[in-house]
């Protein structure tokens, strides 16, 4: 059984990619800011992950609280809800993203004048976003993930 899809596409790939899409630009911003941020700081390989990892789910949910708050929801409903819509998409693409670039030989430790560090960060998200489109159709499909916003629009 399927459920009603934000944004009116009607469609649970659409909305899944949509989805993606949104989650992508979050880890995009928070892997780039992450490992400038690392750079400056001198900061390890595995803080600089650590970090990377949680400005990605920082931009994700701040990303997602600002519509919602300015729809009208209470802060804490506002949370809860970007909780339930981001935590698992933004933890598979982050997952994915950071295997790969730990898997591509010299990727971790390249600098950001690297052209290693640039193409191998692309193409980790890309695959990323491939992979995770799945999980976000599977979530939206029993009305979990960003499905939970359709609730927003029901109001």
């Amino acid at each position: 059984m399927e459920h009603a899809h934000p944004h009116g596409s009607g469609s649970p790939t659409r909305s899944a990619i949509q989805a993606t899409l949104h989650c992508l630009t979050c880890c995009a911003i928070g892997e780039i800011l992450g490992m400038v941020l690392s750079a400056a700081l001198g900061l390890g390989n595995a803080l600089s992950i650590i970090v990377s990892v949680l400005l990605a789910f920082m931009f994700g949910y701040a990303l997602t609280l600002g519509p919602v708050i300015r729809a009208g929801i209470a802060p804490r409903r506002a949370a809860r809800l970007a909780i339930a819509s981001d935590t698992v998409s933004i933890a598979t693409m982050e997952l994915v993203d950071n295997a790969f670039i730990l898997l591509v030989p010299g990727a971790i430790a390249a600098g950001l004048a690297d052209d290693l560090f640039w193409w191998s960060l692309l193409l980790s998200l890309a695959i990323a976003f491939v992979l995770t489109v799945p999980v976000n159709r599977w979530l939206i499909v029993r009305g979990r993930g960003h499905a939970v916003m359709h609730e927003l629009h029901a109001h």
